[in-house]
C-alpha cells in the first residue's frame, strides 16, 4: 500500500509540475527574485519574530537542509515528529509562497515548537526587522562559490519553482552576473559577514568546515547556542545528519515537496567539496577566478574550494 500511495502521489506531483509555469526573474528591491518569494511580501516583512527564534540563513544550496536537520535534532531529538513531518514543515521557509497550501509565514506562525527554527535565503537587508529587534540568534552557512554554483545549477534543473537554468555555460555566466534568485552569491556572503561585525548573534559557518569535521562544527554551534548535548545525543545527531542517511530519509530529502523532479536530479546530489572540477572548463575556471578577485576584496572572508 505504501508503494502504491507513493506512486499516486508522484503522478499527482507530476501533474502539478506539468501545469506549473516556471517563474521569471524580476528585479525586486535591487535584487533578482521571483513571484514564489515576492507574492507574500507584506506578510514576510511584517512577520513577528520571537526572542527565542533561531533563523537559519543561507544562499540557496549552501547546506541549509543539513544545518536545519542538525538544529532540529539538537533541540528536539529523534521524536515521532522527525519520522512523520518533513523537514520543510519542521523548519518553514519564511519567504516561500505557493498557494493554496504553502505559505512560509503561516507555517512559521503555526509552529508548535520552542524555539522555532525558521529558514531564509534572503540577503540580510531584506530580513524582517523583527528578527533584529527581538535579538534573535542567526545561524548562517556559506559555501564556496564554485561548488555552490554547480549545486544551484542542478537544483534549478529539477525544481520547477525556479527559473529554467538554460545550459551550463548560460548558467555559469548568469551566476557571475548575479542573475540568480536571491541575487549575487558575492553580495549575499559578504553582506552577512559584514552584518556579523555589528550584530554578534550571528554564527557564521562554512560548508567546507562541516564536511571536513562535522563533530567539531557541531561543538562550535552548541557553544554559540548554549547547548550541552551528551555523548549519546551527539552520536545520534552525527548519524542522523550524515549525507547518505539524510539522502535516504524521506522526511529530510525533500522527496515530499511539490514541484521537484527527482528523475532529473535528486535534491541531495553529492554533498561534496570540489565537484566544481567536474563542471568548470579550464577557461571558465580562469575567467571565474579573475572575476572573483574583483568581487571578494575582504581579506577576512576566505573560502576553500578543496579540502
Amino acid at each position: 500500500p505504501d508503494r502504491k500511495q507513493a506512486a499516486i502521489r508522484m503522478s499527482s506531483d507530476q501533474d502539478k509540475m506539468d501545469a506549473f509555469v516556471r517563474p521569471e526573474l524580476v528585479d525586486f528591491n535591487g535584487i533578482s527574485m521571483t513571484r514564489v518569494f515576492t507574492s507574500n511580501w507584506e506578510n514576510v516583512q511584517n512577520f513577528q519574530a520571537r526572542p527565542d527564534d533561531i533563523l537559519i540563513a543561507t544562499y540557496a544550496k549552501a547546506g541549509t537542509t543539513w544545518v536545519s536537520q542538525i538544529l532540529d535534532l539538537l533541540y528536539f531529538g529523534q521524536t515521532e515528529r522527525q519520522k512523520t513531518l518533513p523537514i520543510h514543515e519542521r523548519v518553514p521557509f519564511l519567504e516561500v509562497y505557493l498557494p493554496p497550501n504553502m505559505s512560509g509565514t503561516e507555517q512559521a506562525d503555526n509552529l508548535p515548537t520552542s524555539p522555532r527554527l525558521i529558514k531564509t535565503h534572503l540577503p540580510y537587508q531584506l530580513v524582517p526587522k523583527s528578527f533584529w529587534e527581538q535579538n534573535c540568534r542567526v545561524v548562517y552557512v556559506a559555501r564556496n562559490a564554485k561548488d555552490n554554483m554547480v549545486s544551484y545549477y542542478h537544483f534549478n534543473r529539477m525544481s520547477y519553482g525556479q527559473p529554467a537554468p538554460g545550459d551550463w555555460n548560460t548558467f555559469f555566466q548568469n551566476f557571475m552576473e548575479g542573475k540568480m534568485v536571491f541575487g549575487p552569491w558575492y553580495d549575499h556572503v559578504n553582506g552577512w559577514w559584514k552584518k556579523k561585525q555589528t550584530y554578534p548573534k550571528i554564527h557564521y559557518m562554512f560548508y567546507e568546515d562541516m564536511i571536513e569535521d562535522t563533530e567539531r562544527e557541531i561543538d562550535k554551534l552548541c557553544s554559540f547556542l548554549g547547548l550541552s548535548p551528551s555523548a549519546e545525543e551527539k552520536k545520534m545527531i552525527l548519524g542522523g545528519t550524515q549525507f547518505d542517511n539524510m539522502r535516504k530519509n524521506y522526511m529530510a530529502n525533500y522527496s515530499t515537496f511539490p514541484l521537484m523532479d527527482f528523475k532529473i536530479s535528486p535534491f541531495m546530489r553529492k554533498g561534496k567539496v570540489g565537484d566544481w572540477k567536474n563542471h568548470f572548463t579550464v577557461a571558465q575556471n580562469e575567467e571565474f577566478d579573475e572575476d572573483y578577485k574583483t568581487k571578494m576584496t575582504d581579506p577576512t572572508l576566505e573560502f576553500r574550494t578543496t579540502i
